[in-house]
């Protein structure tokens, strides 16, 4: 069974560049047909795919996010991250991370605020 499992701050301030790390148990994340993913949902709405990277290393950005966002994985560590550059208040939000291929599964999420 896949389980992942966020890291990272739970406030960062504004201008600053916000980091997160998904580690990932009972799998690994260079078997084929996972999709690894991160996902958030701002308070009141609803959730937005931010960015994901495949098996393959593959990896695909949302188009809102591209020019502020990139994501990686370490294959030694069986973690993937996001970094996501000059951070607003409307950056604030839960971030989980995902598989959203073989196994569906999905981490708790983390608390992202984004705030002086």
């Amino acid at each position: 069974q896949v389980q992942l499992q966020e890291s990272g701050p739970g406030l960062v301030k504004p201008s600053q560049t916000l980091s997160l790390t998904c580690t990932v148990s009972g799998g690994s994340i260079t078997t084929n047909n996972y999709f690894w993913a991160w996902i958030r949902q701002p308070p009141g709405k609803g959730l937005e795919w931010v960015a994901d990277i495949s098996y393959a290393g593959n990896t695909g950005l949302s188009p809102s996010l591209k020019s502020r966002t990139s994501i990686s994985r370490d294959t030694s560590k069986n973690q993937f991250s996001l970094q996501l550059r000059s951070v607003t208040p409307e950056d604030t939000a839960v971030y989980y991370c995902a598989d959203l291929g073989l196994s569906g599964s999905w981490g708790q999420g983390t608390h992202v605020t984004v705030s002086s």
